[in-house]
């Protein structure tokens, strides 16, 4: 068998000497050129990235934080230190391969990229809330959103434990993902951020958090200009400019993110 190794570029959460070191002693080839399988290593940030990137199967190896403010790396399939029992288990064909859905993101016409995790319509350096609409249509779901907040957040399954789950730690003494909302196989999580006000027009009620079918389109648009930057669909730490007049739309994916599970 044979890996690649996927670090991060600027701050490797272990130095890709020592990584290659361990995947060898295994009994494992390392190398891009035609890997069975990439070895993703970092926490669930890093995991997002290459699960948007990457056709491989991946394995999320995490390396967790004790720190308040450090990766707590809900989507690893086993941390660093065990990480040589974990390869062996793999050699000895102890694994399966879950298949992900991604979410395709587009602004305007133009398709910006595909998502593993999730994608949130966020403030920018101003201090005002964002003002938007949001839209949700499908074969089993039709509805328009009003909303002022932070911003919202898109999530697939594997994004759960993420932004879409604050409502859980904000709670109290909910901190575990067995605690945090899940969203299922067949389903879209919207989570609205910090609001101060929505309505879902029509209807007389005031949502938070809610998940729509899978295929559904989601449409969100500014009817106020404000500093409004999309995150989670490219690499920039700015964000993807989005102004009044230009809608962004959520759907599904045409790719699929493939994760490699330990038996």
């Amino acid at each position: 068998m044979k890996a690649a190794l996927l670090l991060d570029g600027e701050a490797p959460k272990v130095k890709p000497e020592e990584l290659g070191r361990i995947v060898m002693k295994a009994g494992i080839k390392v190398g891009r050129a035609g890997a069975d399988f990439g070895i993703v290593v970092g926490g669930d940030g890093r995991f997002s990235r290459y699960g948007r990137t990457e056709k491989l199967p991946l394995l999320f190896v995490g390396v967790r934080s004790k720190g308040a403010v450090g990766s707590k790396a809900h989507l690893a399939q086993t941390g660093l230190d065990e990480l040589p029992e974990a390869l062996a288990r793999i050699r000895s064909g102890e694994y399966e391969i879950d298949e992900h859905p991604r979410l395709r993101v587009f602004k305007g016409a133009r398709v910006l990229g595909e998502v593993f995790t999730d994608v949130y319509l966020q403030r920018g350096d101003e201090g005002s809330c964002l003002r938007y609409k949001l839209r949700v249509s499908g074969n089993r779901v039709r509805f328009e959103e009003a909303a002022i907040a932070d911003g919202v957040v898109v999530t697939t399954r594997a994004g759960s434990t993420g932004y879409y789950s604050y409502v859980d730690r904000i709670r109290g003494n909910m901190i575990e993902p067995s605690a945090f909302a899940h969203v299922g196989k067949d389903e879209v999580g919207v989570c609205h951020i910090n609001p101060t006000y929505t309505e879902r027009l029509g209807a007389g009620t005031h949502p938070l958090r809610y998940t729509v079918p899978w295929g559904s389109k989601i449409e969100i648009s500014l009817f106020r200009e404000a500093d409004a930057r999309l995150f989670g669909v490219a690499d920039s730490r700015a964000g993807i400019k989005v102004a009044m007049g230009e809608n962004v739309s959520i759907t599904a994916g045409k790719e699929v993110t493939r994760v490699l599970t330990l038996r």
